[in-house]
């Protein structure tokens, strides 16, 4: 990480507003409450205020991540909908970008509960000691690339819980994923995992709508 290049952008975030209006719109949303749209962009700027004191002490990469996971704690999940939590997510994703550091599994945990956290940590620990034991396959909606998912370990007592929403290797689609019950581990094979939707609170319906939101918008 380069140490001046990384503060300039942490502090160009800093003076911006996170959660304004024309930022919702580029999500395809309607803003929240102006007043919990200033407590976010409060909380974020702590946030940014502690990583930029902590690169120009030349923190590790451990000191950052728990920067980030000791922030994290004070935005209470349950006081956010969807659409906020996955605003939240993607900042703080954006942030350990921005400082170099792998904050994905903590926050899946996050936004989607210590269950669905632990299903999308895709067993990166233990991925060379682990062996394939079912490959789910579909096609990408655009080039026709075959998109695969590694079936690491099944369990009859793992429920259906989720879409995702994903991004094919070959020609950057994004497509709907639908894996099914009873995945205990997996892998992603030729594609990148973009975003999970709860099947309480999406239909098929309503997932497919979010990907044409992610299509458009990230494309643009």
């Amino acid at each position: 990480m380069e140490k001046l290049p990384t503060i300039n952008k942490l502090t160009a975030l800093r003076g911006k507003d996170k959660f304004s209006d024309g930022e919702w719109e580029k999500r395809g949303l309607e803003s929240s409450a102006s007043e919990l749209c200033e407590q976010l962009n409060s909380l974020f700027n702590d946030v940014l205020d502690d990583l930029i004191k902590a690169v120009e002490a030349d923190a590790s990469d451990r000191q950052l991540k728990g920067i980030l996971s000791r922030h994290l704690s004070a935005f209470y999940r349950s006081a956010y909908d969807t659409e906020e939590r996955e605003f939240i997510a993607d900042l703080f994703y954006q942030l350990a970008k921005i400082v170099d550091v792998d904050f994905n599994h903590q926050l899946n945990t996050w936004i989607y509960g210590v269950l669905l956290g632990s299903l999308m940590r895709l067993g990166s620990i233990f991925k060379k000691a682990q062996s394939v034991v079912e490959t789910l396959s579909q096609e990408c909606s655009n080039c026709k690339t075959k998109l695969d998912t590694f079936i690491i370990e099944r369990g009859d007592d793992i429920p259906d819980l989720c879409w995702d929403i994903i991004q094919c290797d070959s020609c950057n689609e994004y497509n709907l994923l639908n894996k099914g019950p009873h995945i205990r581990q997996l892998r992603f094979g030729n594609y990148r995992w973009i975003e999970q939707l709860s099947k309480d609170e999406f239909s098929e319906e309503q997932a497919l709508v979010r990907l044409e939101q992610i299509r458009y918008f990230r494309k643009k």
